[in-house]
């Protein structure tokens, strides 16, 4: 990886991260209820953009700094992890258990669905 793409991926990824505190803040306002929806939504929409990256073939340094820069900062596992904690402390057992599952589950159909679009 040249020093170019080190920087470009540490801008990318200030973007990314920028964008997650936009979007998950904006979800989480509409929301109501223990469920973490703008957490999901971010992690969901970061897989769709992993999945079209892959589908179209990107790879390279293009891939490791749109990958890794800009989605990596954008998604967020230990958020992910930390809400679910958080259900769980809170008493919330059913929605720490859809928070793994539906996570998994729709984040594999939007890679599945990002990879499909790319193909056509």
């Amino acid at each position: 990886m040249t020093a170019a793409a080190w920087l470009l991926a540490g801008v990318l990824g200030a973007v990314g991260a920028g964008g997650r505190v936009l979007l998950d803040g904006a979800v989480s306002r509409r929301t109501s209820g223990a469920m973490p929806w703008g957490t999901m939504a971010v992690n969901v929409l970061g897989s769709l953009a992993l999945g079209l990256l892959t589908g179209w073939g990107v790879d390279g340094d293009v891939r490791l700094v749109l990958a890794g820069g800009l989605i990596g900062a954008f998604t967020t596992f230990s958020t992910w992890m930390l809400e679910t904690q958080r259900l769980l402390e809170e008493g919330w057992d059913a929605a720490a258990a859809l928070n793994l599952g539906l996570s998994v589950a729709l984040g594999v159909g939007a890679v599945g669905l990002g990879w499909w679009l790319a193909s056509l």
